[in-house]
């Protein structure tokens, strides 16, 4: 006996099939086998016999056919065999040995075929597996619901297991015999890009290129058509593969099968930094003859001593494969553009049987762009058309040109391209022809009309750049200074021009150290100097560049060049061009299109290193006002941060003399205001060094204390470099008040840091220095944090004696804010000297102070004091209520220290997982930094 499922639903025995009858009872057969030996609950088997609308009397028509079932099966002798139909509550089990179904079979004859180490047992196995099909899965039954789902799922199974047996196929060198078993599937399923993919390299490993590539597009066309979709990776994969000449029988790695040619065919034609030359042979096409030769090719030289660029190179490949593509290749200048475009487009001569044509429309040169009908007449003159035939009109020409290529398969490569019209104009007709742009400009206008393919090239990772350096140089160079020459590759930030040029002062000085130019590169000053040779360099690229920008752009790059820091905003780079926040985004826009600022977030920005020097060689004269002006605007912006995110809080000075406000962003909530302060925070720290470096020192200090809010938040996130600069820009100045203001936050930030003796040296001169400069609210904010570190030394009382005396200033100064802050640190000095009613008498005046004046950090900790008071006077439970809503208060807030301290108390008297879990984590979040 044996139940079969791979083709029409029967079941066959030493007499012949048994008559199942209608296609309601094979379907109920088939739902039982799929789940043999498995209660079907009566409503799943209604489901696959109707779907969603049965009759009213499903349940009997379905009790009725499983007595007719039984019966035939009952007459088969199906017991003898260990096949049996109960029925189980409300629910029907078919008991059948696995041996006796035919999709089990299968399924084992796959597992093990995939066992063998042989490729012919493979084959043989899987050949097995597949004569069990004797037609579609589930075939003669209501093929609607599940039913139909589990068809497709054995379907799938099928398909796969023939990919697999065209695999094996190929490990045995058959290709002929891999794309005879693929074929017919391909065409039963055109759809499926799987089995296009396989049966594409089958055929090129055949050698019936011609072959492959037609289908290939046949494909692509139909995928077009049918789905308005482009091929996907697998299918582009195996396309890739034939364009760069990969792997066939012969030339291909030991070991290396079909899958993994396929599986590398994405990585471009350059495979590794360093290579020069796609893997594998590379046949001159008059003597190959599977390539015929081209009748024009108007391609430059293949560039030298290409290395790395393995995304881009697979990512322009898979650019390529979709119908009449338009692919853009877009960066900076000097990045390397055309090499990455010629690279591409020489190791792809097969993908162009009809001609590869080339053009420079100098974009960016001094020289000017050609007219659009010398570049066609190039073309034209290139494909045959008599010069006499030649349209005069640049309309006529070009529909000429789209009309000869309607048909044909042919590469056009347009280089440096300054607009989208120009590009628009020169585009080919064809669906089945690449055009390749090169552009220092994102042309998002080629994007919006013509769906261009975006690739956008970057700078180089240091070793592609010292694997470039190693070309022109000789890997013995390279290998005698390595540490230097990956310096050099960093120092010319990234930029293949500027390794180039690197790499041809030294070629031409052999007694030079690669050490000794790293040197003199390191110095700013001189830097786009060395990185000049001849006609040949940075600036002479990026002045190309800067000259078709209009005045404005111009302007905003000149003064970027100034900005202290590395990344900046439109609020940023109105203050330092003295516009508005408005006109410098569209500024950004324009340079960001040039290539010549970078967008890393929504309203981010960056300036290679290089383009910064170039920049601020645009207006020499005009850098110290910049630094002002950005420094005033860091001023500003910070202090509405710390407004923000601590209404009312300390500490408030007078502006520096000479202040330039600037427009300045607002800030929607705390949250938004810690935010800037976090992300600003090394630009800020940029912004300090180079004020305190200008003499600047009044902007310093300011800059770095207005982050107080932020050290408070962070308070264990090495702060102390930074405020130990602002104590020598506010001594510098002789300013008693701001030497005060940073003493404070210095001391607390270096008793935080558990540095206790050097913080008491600290803060006690700090109250002193605040009274000479009449900061009573200084002064008061100096006693609170002398007190807490006095009472880590042992002295209690003096330290309750100070935070006492720091509640009376800030309350005769009206400061709720401050006065909160005293009545903390009083409230648990209290405590810690048993005298928990006092504690709690101080937690509950600071809580009272209003909600205005109330901070999440700052009602956690207060909350955790009365919880902790709570317990000392033995009311347990109100404390643990109190100390959880500490904890949870915190969490909430992200104020991961507080969380840990309410959490650590709570530990101490109870005993939950909850405690310990929640403890844990905010442990964990507090030490990996948030």
């Amino acid at each position: 006996m044996e139940f079969r499922l791979l083709g029409t639903v029967s079941v066959d025995t030493r007499t012949g099939p048994l008559p199942l009858g209608p296609a309601k009872r094979r379907s109920l057969l088939a739902a039982l086998l799929l789940s043999a030996n498995t209660p079907v609950p009566v409503a799943r088997l209604t489901d696959s016999l109707w779907g969603e609308e049965p009759p009213p009397r499903a349940r009997g028509v379905i009790q009725g056919h499983v007595s007719r079932l039984r019966a035939l099966l009952t007459g088969a002798e199906a017991q003898a065999y260990g096949v049996e139909l109960v029925t189980l509550g409300d629910a029907y089990v078919l008991r059948v040995p696995e041996t006796l179904l035919d999709y089990q079979r299968f399924e084992e004859l796959l597992m093990l075929a995939r066992q063998q180490r042989s490729a012919a047992d493979t084959v043989r196995m899987l050949d097995d597996a597949l004569s069990l099909w004797q037609g579609p899965a589930l075939g003669g039954t209501f093929t609607e619901g599940p039913l139909q789902a589990a068809a497709h799922t054995l379907e799938e199974s099928r398909l796969a297991t023939v990919e697999e047996l065209a695999r094996a196929y190929a490990d045995l060198g058959e290709h002929h015999r891999a794309a005879s078993v693929l074929r017919a599937e391909a065409v039963a399923h055109p759809m499926r890009e799987s089995l296009a993919a396989a049966l594409i390299l089958a055929l090129y490993r055949a050698g019936r290129q011609s072959e492959a590539l037609d289908w290939f597009h046949r494909t692509r066309r139909l995928l077009a058509d049918e789905l308005g979709i482009d091929p996907g990776h697998e299918l582009a994969d195996a396309y890739a593969l034939i364009l760069r000449g990969g792997p066939r029988p012969g030339a291909a790695p030991a070991g290396g099968t079909d899958a993994a040619g396929a599986s590398r065919a994405g990585t471009g034609p350059a495979e590794g930094a360093g290579t020069t030359a796609p893997p594998g042979p590379r046949v001159p096409a008059a003597h190959n003859p599977s390539v015929a030769p081209h009748p024009t090719d108007l391609l430059p030289r293949a560039p030298r001593g290409f290395h790395g660029r393995n995304a881009e190179l697979a990512a322009l490949t898979r650019a390529a494969a979709g119908e009449a593509p338009v692919c853009l290749v877009t960066g900076p200048a000097g990045v390397g553009k055309t090499s990455l475009a010629l690279q591409w487009a020489h190791h792809n001569p097969a993908a162009f049987p009809d001609g590869r044509l080339f053009a420079d429309l100098r974009g960016f040169s001094e020289t000017g762009e050609p007219a659009l009908i010398d570049v066609l007449r190039e073309f034209l003159l290139a494909l045959g058309v008599a010069p006499r035939r030649v349209p005069e009109s640049v309309s006529a020409a070009a529909a000429l040109f789209r009309s000869l290529t309607d048909r044909r398969r042919l590469l056009v490569v347009l280089d440096n391209a300054r607009d989208s019209a120009t590009v628009r104009a020169l585009l080919p007709g064809g669906t089945d022809c690449v055009t390749l742009v090169t552009s220092r400009n994102r042309l998002e206008g080629l994007i919006a009309s013509d769906a261009a393919r975006p690739v956008p090239l970057g700078i180089l990772e240091p070793q592609d750049g010292t694997a470039l350096l190693a070309g022109v140089l000789g890997e013995e160079r390279i290998l005698a200074e390595p540490v230097a020459a990956r310096r050099l590759a960093e120092l010319c930030g990234g930029l293949p021009l500027a390794l180039r040029v690197t790499a041809a002062r030294l070629a031409g000085r052999p007694q030079w150290t690669l050490a000794g130019l790293a040197d003199e590169l390191a110095d700013e000053r001189g830097r786009l100097t060395f990185l000049d040779v001849d006609d040949t360099g940075v600036s002479a690229a990026l002045r190309l560049t800067v000259q078709q920008l209009p005045a404005d752009a111009v302007r905003q790059l000149a003064r970027l060049g100034h900005h202290p820091g590395g990344h900046f905003d439109p609020y940023t780079c109105a203050a330092l061009a003295g516009t508005d926040p408005a006109a410098a985004a569209a500024a950004l826009e324009r340079l960001g299109s040039a290539h010549l600022v970078t967008e890393t977030a929504p309203g981010r920005w960056v300036l290679h290193d290089l383009v910064r020097l170039y920049a601020r060689g645009l207006d020499p004269a005009s850098g110290a006002e910049a630094l002002v002006d950005v420094l005033d605007h860091y001023i500003a912006t910070a202090l509405a941060a710390a407004d923000t995110a601590e209404p009312g809080g300390e500490p408030c000075f007078v502006l520096p003399e000479g202040y330039r406000p600037a427009a300045v962003r607002d800030f929607a909530d705390r949250a938004a205001a810690m935010h800037w302060l976090a992300t600003e925070r090394d630009d800020l720290a940029r912004a300090a060094v180079a004020a305190r470096g200008a003499g600047l020192h009044d902007r310093a200090w300011r800059i770095i204390l207005l982050q107080w809010p932020q050290v408070v938040w962070r308070v264990r996130d090495s702060w102390a470099p930074l405020l130990e600069l602002a104590l020598d820009s506010a001594r510098a100045k002789q300013d008693l008040y701001a030497e005060s203001r940073v003493l404070n936050l210095l001391g607390w930030v270096l008793t935080e840091e558990g540095r206790t003796a050097e913080a008491l040296t600290l803060l006690e001169r700090s109250p002193g220095l605040a009274q000479q400069a009449g900061d009573r609210l200084g002064e008061a904010t100096a006693l609170i944090n002398l007190a807490v570190v006095q009472a880590g030394q042992g002295e209690l009382d003096r330290a309750l004696e100070g935070c006492g005396r720091a509640v009376v200033l800030a309350r005769e100064e009206e400061d709720r804010h401050t006065e909160m802050l005293a009545l903390q640190h009083l409230a648990r000095l209290q405590l810690s000297a048993q005298r928990p009613g006092d504690a709690l008498g101080s937690a509950r005046t600071a809580l009272a102070l209003g909600p205005e004046h109330e901070e999440a950090a700052r009602r956690s900790l207060l909350l955790a004091v009365s919880g902790e008071a709570r317990l000392a006077l033995g009311e347990e439970d109100e404390g643990i209520l109190l100390l959880d809503r500490a904890a949870e208060e915190a969490e909430h807030a992200g104020y991961d220290e507080g969380a840990v301290r309410a959490l650590e108390a709570l530990l101490r008297v109870s005993a939950r997982a909850e405690y310990r879990t929640r403890h844990a984590l905010a442990l964990r979040r507090l030490t990996d930094g948030g």
